[in-house]
């Protein structure tokens, strides 16, 4: 074989191709891919960062809403309430709306610890009301026997209806919680009772109590109560 001369070399290797150079479509299509790799990037993080937010505020609302669910006394709130009575059974559905909800836990948390076993219906005003609870503490209604007779006549368009159940404003001392069922509508409810349900069923068994005789002082002439009350979540 013939040796290649030094010079002969050097021009072969000026005849060799350099490397290849990137068209400018190559450039292109690359930059779009790196472009749209960013934007999944950044879409994918805004997905995941908004994902977050909105479960951060639903458990922020979800706490807001039940405040009031992680006080023990009211952590299940029933809805209905069964008032066993001598005369048969009074059904009441309880508000749990605004400023009941408070008066509702308290009702609640007598009924779980017994109050109302036994508790007398101690004072009975016909077309007016029937009570239950101390009879010493028996202001709400002190005030009102001299009109009770003048509200057994009045209309059914009044803002408080007949068959409500209610609780004196006052404050209960010592655990003591009196009840009263209205019989007839009676203009200033609010003045004297916390409102806290109504009753559905068993209208008659309160009519029953109503027709009871009384003394000078409206308190029944034959013993009538509460066997029991009974907190249920559907009737």
């Amino acid at each position: 074989m013939a040796r290649i001369k030094p010079r002969a070399l050097l021009i072969q290797s000026k005849t060799k191709k350099g490397p290849s150079q990137l068209s400018v479509a190559t450039i292109v299509i690359y930059s779009l891919v790196l472009v749209a790799m960013l934007f999944f990037l950044y879409a994918s993080y805004m997905y995941w960062s908004r994902r977050s937010v909105i479960q951060m505020e639903d458990k922020f609302s979800s706490m807001e809403n039940n405040v009031f669910i992680s006080d023990p006394k009211i952590s299940e709130v029933p809805k209905y309430a069964v008032i066993k009575t001598l005369k048969g059974s009074i059904t009441v559905e309880l508000h749990k709306e605004g400023s009941s909800l408070e008066v509702v836990a308290d009702f609640i948390d007598s009924c779980k610890k017994g109050h109302f076993k036994g508790m007398l219906f101690n004072r009975v005003i016909k077309n007016f009301v029937i009570q239950g609870g101390a009879i010493e503490k028996a202001g709400a209604t002190e005030d009102w026997t001299t009109r009770g007779k003048q509200y057994g006549q009045l209309g059914t368009s009044l803002k408080h209806e007949a068959f409500m159940l209610g609780t004196s404003k006052a404050k209960h001392k010592n655990g003591e919680f009196d009840i009263f069922i209205t019989t007839a509508p009676i203009p200033d409810l609010n003045e004297k009772i916390n409102v806290f349900g109504r009753v559905i069923n068993g209208e008659d068994v309160v009519q029953e109590i109503e027709e009871v005789d009384t003394d000078d002082h409206y308190r029944p002439k034959t013993p009538i109560g509460i066997i029991d009350v009974a907190l249920k979540q559907e009737v």
